[in-house]
């Protein structure tokens, strides 16, 4: 069942009903498991933030997470044992830092030309290398394995060579993180075996269908983006070329969400900002804020 704002109450009023297995709630029930997809959309998951908050001010962490891309980054984070004010606090020291060369690439006063770009080296299949950012996430947490997580994440990411889906939720953490990262053409692809892995998003950005069917309900937060039409018609050429991936990524959930829809679906307005806009995490934060409510409402009213 798909939840947005004009349909909170139906299933708020849903979740409160006693079902025929369980009768009337008491006190000594167990809560609902919930568990948690975090969507694919570059800097526009930073609203994944928002979403997590409310996890913590109510005391309750999700059963269960599954990311794609920048929310499998977040949900290891989170999944680490961080809280989601300080998982803020690395993408704001991140914005402000060095290693902020992917928002330097998008901000309007760069002076980045196309012609500085190719002297970058394409020699792994990508423009930019991310270990220093991954080496600064390390720093942040001390989980290293899958088995060092206080909760159960499942990490999305594509072989190159079938286009398949490839679930990773074992093993080392990084090289995983990685891979859901790699971004066709910005990260190189990370190699697994006889696998060349690419990022989540070009698969399956919205997760959700790892977790239905295991966990009493399931929230999904989509932050695959959207345009809006300016004052100009055309679209200059970072805008074509990141949009295009959102736009692809749009299609996949589009098409995931004709056969199957999570318990709770979330949509943040993340329309002014790109893949790279990771210096915008104050205005995507703000613009989460009412989906971040919907999703208080229905918790508070879940058993």
């Amino acid at each position: 069942m798909k939840l947005i704002r004009g349909l909170v109450l139906p299933l708020l009023l849903l979740f409160s009903l006693p079902t025929p297995a369980s009768g009337t709630s008491t006190p000594g029930d167990e809560p609902s498991s919930v568990g948690v997809a975090l969507g694919s959309g570059g800097a526009g998951g930073l609203a994944h933030i928002a979403i997590l908050r409310v996890f913590d001010e109510q005391g309750r962490r999700p059963d269960a997470l599954a990311g794609s891309s920048i929310g499998a980054v977040i949900g290891a984070l989170y999944a680490s044992g961080l809280s989601a004010d300080e998982i803020y606090d690395i993408f704001d020291d991140f914005a402000g830092s060095e290693l902020d060369a992917l928002s330097q690439l998008m901000r309007p006063s760069s002076d980045l030309t196309l012609r500085d770009l190719l002297k970058l080296d394409f020699g792994d299949g990508g423009l930019i290398d991310p270990d220093g950012f991954l080496e600064f996430l390390a720093g942040k947490m001390e989980a290293r394995r899958f088995d060092d997580l206080s909760i159960p994440l499942e990490v999305v990411a594509t072989d190159y060579w079938t286009g398949e889906m490839v679930v990773l939720d074992e093993g080392e953490l990084f090289p995983a993180i990685k891979a859901s990262m790699a971004v066709p053409g910005l990260f190189p692809p990370v190699r697994r075996g006889e696998q060349l892995l690419i990022d989540g998003g070009t698969s399956n950005p919205l997760p959700f269908d790892l977790l239905t069917g295991r966990y009493d309900m399931v929230v999904a937060v989509d932050v695959s983006g959207a345009r809006r039409r300016g004052e100009q018609d055309e679209a200059g050429l970072t805008d074509l070329l990141f949009s295009t991936f959102e736009i692809m990524q749009q299609s996949l959930i589009a098409a995931q969400m004709r056969y199957g829809q999570p318990d709770i679906y979330l949509k943040p307005d993340t329309s002014d900002v790109r893949l790279l806009h990771f210096h915008k995490i104050d205005l995507i934060l703000e613009q989460a804020a009412p989906e971040a409510e919907a999703l208080r409402e229905a918790l508070l009213q879940a058993p």
